[in-house]
């Protein structure tokens, strides 16, 4: 069987929204490629642009899959530098493998390490290693929010800590919450889709005892539960509508942490939460927001 590979090169603020309908038709995988550049960490940094690439069957729909795709790439582009969409068949066991070159290991936030998972690293002493399949392309660690998150957490995770994820994608924030110390996680995800690539992720990542996927929003979680940390990288929109109850599941000196937010809505959401009693801290990412809550007296 042949295959054809799908690739455009985009902004790294556009990785997860370009993953994302990549994903929606790609039954071969998914991957992301980040530029690598000299850094300080390790050796590299992440450069501004990264390259997505998606397989599908050479059949039938093949070409109505990509002039979809192309047409969902025009979309984007409005909103984001968005490469066109490039084309090449591939045999079966070119395929097999062809995805595997194009992923590397790359540090975000101060400790966290993302690892594909067929490749060696030799961490140091403080690293948290987290081994991702890139094959499921939710929460690739590339978007500003989701690093920004991270560095969060690794600022207010304690071990012991009880954090809940909503809208956990491929688990990235669920495990980086495992390595920093948390002792329970509570993953939620709307999508199918996104509930079996954080499930196995974290069988990967030997963190079925500690982390719990669940299929659905918020309401999927147990009942009055309360969390040290509640985490929603997601979007303005549904910050919005489950604001009330993202509080509610915070505990008495817990924290809220939202990302996801366009510039443009920021206010809007920020207003919301103060609304809610949250005191925040806001943090800017070009143009992206990310937003830190704690109730006023929490300690």
């Amino acid at each position: 069987m042949r295959w054809i590979e799908l690739s455009s090169r985009v902004d790294g603020e556009a990785v997860e929204a370009v993953s994302e309908v990549f994903t929606r038709l790609a039954t071969g995988g998914v991957v992301v490629e980040p530029d690598l550049v000299p850094g300080v960490d390790d050796g590299f940094a992440l450069g501004r642009l990264a390259s997505v690439r998606a397989y599908i069957p050479l059949d039938a729909q093949a070409a109505g899959k990509a002039r979809a795709l192309e047409e969902a790439l025009w979309h984007l582009r409005s909103i984001w530098p968005v490469g066109e969409l490039e084309q090449r068949e591939v045999d079966e066991e070119d395929w097999a493998h062809a995805w595997k070159k194009h992923y590397s290991t790359f540090r975000i936030g101060s400790r966290i390490v993302i690892r594909p998972s067929w490749l060696d690293y030799q961490p140091s002493d403080a690293d948290v290693v987290i081994s991702l399949d890139p094959g499921a392309a939710f929460g690739t660690g590339l978007h500003p929010t989701t690093r920004r998150c991270v560095e969060l957490l690794e600022q207010i995770v304690r071990p012991g800590s009880r954090v809940l994820d909503v809208g956990t994608g491929s688990g990235i924030l669920a495990l980086a919450a495992v390595g920093l110390g948390a002792e329970r996680i509570v993953a939620v995800d709307v999508d199918p889709i996104a509930v079996d690539a954080a499930r196995s992720n974290v069988h990967l990542n030997q963190a079925d005892d500690r982390v719990e996927v669940l299929q659905g929003s918020i309401d999927a979680v147990r009942a009055g539960e309360t969390f040290d940390v509640v985490v929603a990288n997601i979007i303005a929109r549904v910050i919005l509508e489950l604001a009330p109850r993202l509080t509610e599941r915070v505990r008495h000196g817990g924290f809220l942490l939202v990302g996801g937010i366009i510039d443009e809505r920021a206010d809007e959401v920020a207003a919301s939460l103060e609304r809610l009693g949250l005191v925040l801290d806001r943090y800017v990412d070009d143009d992206w927001i990310t937003l830190l809550g704690r109730f006023p007296g929490s300690a």
